[in-house]
C-alpha cells in the first residue's frame, strides 16, 4: 500500500494526518510517500512516528520515502526523540 502525502505538514495539519490511514487494514508493508510535501515542524515528526507505531503495534512496517532534504533533516534529528508529543 502506498500513501502519497501532498503540501506542508506543521502543527495544524500532523493530527489530520494520523487520522488517514487504514492501520487495521492495510497489508503488512505500508509506504508513505512524501515526495511532495515538506515537514515543516516537530508536531509532523511526531505525527510521523505515531503512525509508524500504530502500524508498528499490528506488527507492519512503514517505509517513509521522498522526503526533501530539509524535511529529511529534521525528520532525521527529531524521530523517536518526541515521545509523548503527540
Amino acid at each position: 500500500m502506498v500513501y502519497r502525502v501532498t503540501g506542508e505538514l506543521f502543527f495544524a495539519s500532523s493530527n489530520d494526518l494520523v487520522g488517514r490511514f487504514d492501520y487495521a487494514n492495510d497489508p503488512d508493508r505500508v509506504v508513505i510517500d512524501l515526495t511532495d510535501a515538506h515537514v515543516w515542524d516537530a508536531s509532523s515528526v511526531a505525527a510521523l512516528d505515531a503512525v509508524e507505531t500504530k502500524y508498528g503495534q499490528r506488527g507492519k512496517t512503514v517505509e517513509i520515502t521522498g522526503l526533501n532534504t530539509p524535511s529529511a533533516d529534521l525528520h532525521g534529528r527529531l524521530s523517536g526523540e518526541l515521545a509523548g508529543a503527540h
